[in-house]
């Protein structure tokens, strides 16, 4: 992989992730300015993970079908961006309700496709784990930079702002994708059955599984984590500090990737990040005072980007060659899409039956089943190493 083309692709992370910056804090209080209540805003809000379950999939399979990753996110990229232009016409609910579901069925597909590309462009010169956290690093940066500037941005001036940051992101994002380039993709005859043979490999279920619950603990921490600092009576400019803090660990760990991947097993840094977890969310739950909460956000290095650099690893093991784009956005799909979904529901179910704490405890416990998941998979025969992507 050229440097332009680590360039293109780590200012494709950057900008994608610098609407999901938009979009996660921000986009709730746009609704609000609509005059939308809280029962329809959560139904608006739910479809950034209800359409992760169906889309990354279809986009992966029509992506392994065609061989064509890029030529795919160049054309959803593209159509996002010109989808996102129908806000600015919009005025009902349920003209809203259309429009948040299309569009993020769209936007579904570039981080499965925009993963798996860059995956396969590192293992073709071998050098993912050395370049794999530094290219990912960049949509750190990216959340990071949009959440300081937007909220600096609506403060200042207005929430109305919201539609004309969102077009000039999208609009960018897909300028950038004209400039990724991956190796060319080996087209191969897509056999019938070959995905369901994997999917029967036990190691593989069990990976999916430990996945899914990783997610479902975070949905808790990304759907009340705020409102949760908020009855522990930290103002916004201190919640927005905590979040930004839980994010450049993230960043770091990223930089640092090869130094973790090279020398250990993806498996073993899997268990090591649901012990995080664990740690994490019981701290959050029964110690809420301002230096544990500080550590605990720094463990986000651990939760979330040690957890996605050896997931995405690992997919490696299984996935390769046409069904590399599938194995991505299927771990997309049960993860975020069905665990992000399900846990979003039950931590607000906790939030409303028990103590807000309590939904920290629910996501303890998911990290504990997720850290029992992965334990059932079986040692690798290291004579046996994974197959490169073709």
């Amino acid at each position: 992989m050229t440097p332009s083309v680590r360039w293109a692709f780590g200012s494709f992370f950057f900008l994608y992730f610098a609407y999901v910056g938009l979009v996660s804090p921000y986009a709730s209080l746009f609704f609000v300015d609509q005059g939308f209540n809280a029962i329809q805003i959560s139904v608006l809000m739910s479809m950034l993970q209800i359409t992760r379950i169906i889309g990354p999939f279809s986009w992966g399979w029509l992506s392994d079908y065609l061989s064509n990753r890029i030529g795919i996110i160049r054309f959803c990229a593209c159509l996002a961006s010109v989808t996102f232009l129908a806000i600015f016409y919009l005025h009902s609910y349920i003209a809203f309700f259309v429009w948040m579901f299309v569009l993020h069925t769209i936007l579904s597909s570039l981080m499965p496709l925009g993963e798996s590309a860059t995956v396969h462009a590192l293992y073709k010169d071998n050098s993912f784990d050395k370049r794999y956290g530094r290219l990912r690093l960049w949509g750190s940066l990216g959340f990071i930079a949009m959440v300081l500037f937007a909220g600096e941005l609506f403060q200042r001036k207005s929430i109305e702002l919201y539609p004309i940051v969102g077009s000039v992101v999208l609009l960018l994002l897909a300028m950038v994708t004209f400039r990724l380039h991956e190796p060319k993709v080996q087209r191969h005859r897509m056999v019938k059955g070959e995905l369901l043979s994997v999917l029967l490999n036990p190691d593989v279920r069990w990976f999916l599984v430990s996945g899914f619950f990783m997610i479902f603990a975070h949905a808790a921490l990304y759907v009340f984590y705020s409102l949760y600092l908020t009855k522990l009576g930290y103002n916004k400019f201190q919640i927005g500090l905590f979040w930004a803090l839980g994010v450049s660990a993230e960043v770091i760990f990223f930089y640092f990737q090869s130094k973790v991947l090279s020398r250990l097993q993806p498996e073993i840094v899997l268990q090591a990040s649901f012990g995080v977890g664990v740690l994490r969310f019981i701290l959050i739950a029964f110690f809420p005072l301002t230096w544990v909460l500080i550590i605990a956000q720094v463990m986000h290095a651990g939760t979330f980007a040690a957890h996605h650099s050896a997931a995405t690893k690992l997919l490696q093991r299984w996935f390769t060659g046409p069904l590399q784009a599938r194995g991505q956005a299927l771990m997309a799909t049960v993860s975020y899409g069905l665990g992000g979904t399900l846990g979003g529901l039950c931590s607000g179910w906790i939030w409303d039956l028990a103590q807000p704490r309590d939904v920290f405890v629910m996501s303890a416990f998911a990290c504990g089943l997720a850290g029992m998941a992965i334990q059932k998979l079986r040692p690798q025969d290291p004579v046996h190493k994974p197959i490169a992507s073709h």
